[in-house]
């Protein structure tokens, strides 16, 4: 129980406070538990369209084509796409930190990634669009100019400051002889059920795994399977 406590101690110091909140001021402690439920609702409906999104870039987008455009030597024309992506893209900010960590780890560069997030914060097109309708275009026009400039700033600034290794980039271990599978990249597509149906199943249109540990004789079907899963949900050890 206490380790348990020790590998939670967030979520055990929120349950706290809310437990003294409770207690204290019933009525706060209600409407604290109503706006959480209204964020822990946005981000279930959120989230599962990021991953989709995640899982996407991760399959079907060649880390060439992202080291080309994004990485460190894309130059004026990555800032143009960076600032672009961040800011056609829709949904709230958190939303951005998994598909810019999947950016990154197929060869993003750290400033383009200061781009895409601050672009995807401060200057997303229904923003701009409100912000003319309230303080009028001229307003909003400047505001973006200056924005723009600082955000491009900003990105170099903190390429030269974080380093790709201050960044946590670690893929999950695999132990020898065994299967990892993704679930939240799974397309539910039934390819690893049809070339490995001993190791692998199709419930509620994602993938599971039968048994994590692989024989030696089946070892290269698996990999098989890891090459040819579309988005690249399975890992072998």
């Amino acid at each position: 129980m206490i380790e348990k406590l020790k590998k939670n101690k967030f979520l055990a110091t929120v349950t706290l406070i809310y437990g003294i909140l409770f207690i204290t001021n019933t009525d706060k402690a209600v409407l604290s538990v109503k706006n959480s439920g209204y964020y822990i609702k946005e981000m279930l409906i959120i989230m599962p369209v990021v991953f989709l999104l995640t899982s996407l870039i991760e399959a079907w987008v060649p880390k060439k084509m992202i080291v080309k455009h994004l990485g460190d030597n894309s130059g004026l024309k990555g800032y143009f796409i960076s600032l672009l992506l961040g800011s056609v893209s829709a949904g709230p900010i958190y939303a951005a930190f998994p598909v810019c960590k999947t950016l990154l780890n197929k060869g993003a560069s750290i400033s383009n990634i200061v781009v895409i997030l601050s672009a995807w914060a401060v200057i997303k097109v229904p923003m701009l669009a409100n912000e003319a309708k309230f303080l009028g275009l001229k307003f909003m026009f400047i505001r973006w100019i200056f924005t723009t400039i600082s955000i491009i700033i900003m990105g170099y600034i903190i390429s030269k400051l974080v380093k790709r290794e201050d960044i946590p980039m670690e893929e999950e271990k695999i132990e020898e002889d065994t299967i990892l599978l993704r679930r939240e990249y799974c397309m539910g597509c039934g390819l690893c059920e049809k070339m490995s149906p001993q190791y692998f199943k199709v419930e509620n249109k994602k993938a599971k795994v039968l048994n994590k540990n692989i024989s030696y004789k089946n070892k290269k079907k698996v990999k098989e399977v890891q090459d040819k899963c579309p988005a690249k949900a399975i890992k072998v050890g």
